[in-house]
C-alpha cells in the first residue's frame, strides 16, 4: 500500500507539471499531495477523507498534513485542477489507443435511498428521480456518462440528473475522439442526426445497438459484435462502483459530484499505472 501511494503521488505530480501547474511556495501542502490524499481515501478507505488524512500524517508520508477543515477547502480549490488532470490523462489514452475503439454508457449514482427522498437536501426536484432499466428499479440521484477505451480506461466523463435520458449525454460530453474512431453505445443513445453529423464532420462512427423498430438495420453478426463490445464497459462500471461506500457522504451536491469524480480518476490511475 505504501508503494502504491508513493506511485500515486509521483504520477499526479508529474501530470500537474506536464500541464504547467505551479504551487504557491507559501503552502504547507502542495496540490499534488492534496490530490494524492483524496485518491488514497477513495482507493483504500472507502472515500473517508478523515481516515486517509490521519493515515498520511501518522505514517509519516505527509507529516505536515492539514486539519480536516483546511483540507476540505483545499480539495474544493483543486476541483478544476483535478478535471484538467483527468483531461490530460484522457488525451494520453486516446493517443495510445491504437484500436481506435471506444465505449459509451451511463450508470446511476444514488444521492439517497428512495425512502429518504423527501428529507434529502443534497438534490431536490423531480429531475433527479430516474429509472435504471438494467436493475429494473428507480433511483434518486445523478447519471454518470462515461467514455472508455476498449481496454476499459476512462477518457471522458459528464454528469446529468437522474431523469435525463441517455441521448442527452451526447450534448454534454466533449466527444473529442480522434478521426476514424468507432464509438459503441446502447440503444438509449440513438440520435440519427448526431450520428450523421459525427460521421461527416468528425469522422467518428457511432456503433449504436439498434432497437427492433429502428429505421437503420444491423446484420445479425454486426448486432452480436456490438453487444459483446458493450459488455466491457459494464465490467468497468462494476469495478468503479465496487470502490463506492454504502453511502457517499457530502454536504452539497457539488461536493458529492466532486467525490464521484475523484473515484473515477483514482480508478483510472490505479488501472493504468499501478
Amino acid at each position: 500500500m505504501f508503494d502504491n501511494i508513493v506511485a500515486l503521488y509521483c504520477i499526479t505530480d508529474d501530470l500537474l507539471k506536464a500541464i504547467g501547474h505551479g504551487d504557491d511556495c507559501r503552502r504547507e501542502l502542495t496540490d499534488a499531495e492534496v490530490l494524492t490524499t483524496a485518491f488514497t481515501a477513495v482507493l483504500y478507505f472507502g472515500g473517508n477523507l478523515e481516515l486517509a488524512r490521519t493515515f498520511m500524517r501518522q505514517s509519516g508520508l505527509m507529516p505536515r498534513m492539514l486539519s480536516k477543515s483546511r483540507l476540505c477547502r483545499r480539495l474544493h480549490q483543486v476541483e478544476e485542477l483535478a478535471g484538467s488532470l483527468f483531461h490530460q490523462l484522457g488525451w494520453c489514452f486516446k493517443q495510445a489507443n491504437t484500436s481506435m475503439q471506444y465505449l459509451l454508457d451511463s450508470f446511476p449514482v444514488e444521492v439517497c435511498d428512495n425512502i429518504r427522498i423527501k428529507r434529502c437536501r443534497l438534490a431536490q426536484g423531480e429531475k433527479f428521480r430516474g429509472k435504471c432499466a438494467a436493475k429494473r428499479r428507480y433511483f434518486y440521484g445523478v447519471k454518470v456518462h462515461l467514455i472508455t477505451t476498449d481496454s476499459g480506461l476512462p477518457v471522458e466523463i459528464a454528469f446529468m440528473p437522474g431523469r435525463a435520458s441517455d441521448v442527452r449525454g451526447l450534448d454534454v460530453l466533449a466527444m473529442e475522439l480522434p478521426a476514424g474512431s468507432e464509438l459503441f453505445m446502447d440503444s438509449g443513445y440513438t440520435d440519427y442526426a448526431a450520428e450523421d453529423a459525427a460521421s461527416e464532420t468528425d469522422r467518428v462512427k457511432f456503433s449504436v445497438c439498434r432497437k427492433k423498430n429502428s429505421k437503420r438495420y444491423d446484420e445479425p453478426m454486426e448486432a452480436y459484435y456490438k453487444v459483446m463490445m458493450r459488455k466491457r464497459i459494464e465490467t468497468v462500471f462494476s469495478e468503479i462502483t465496487s470502490l463506492f461506500p454504502k453511502r457517499i457522504h457530502a454536504v452539497t451536491l457539488k461536493g458529492f459530484l466532486m467525490k464521484v469524480t475523484f473515484f473515477i480518476i483514482a480508478f483510472t490511475l490505479d488501472r493504468a499505472f499501478i
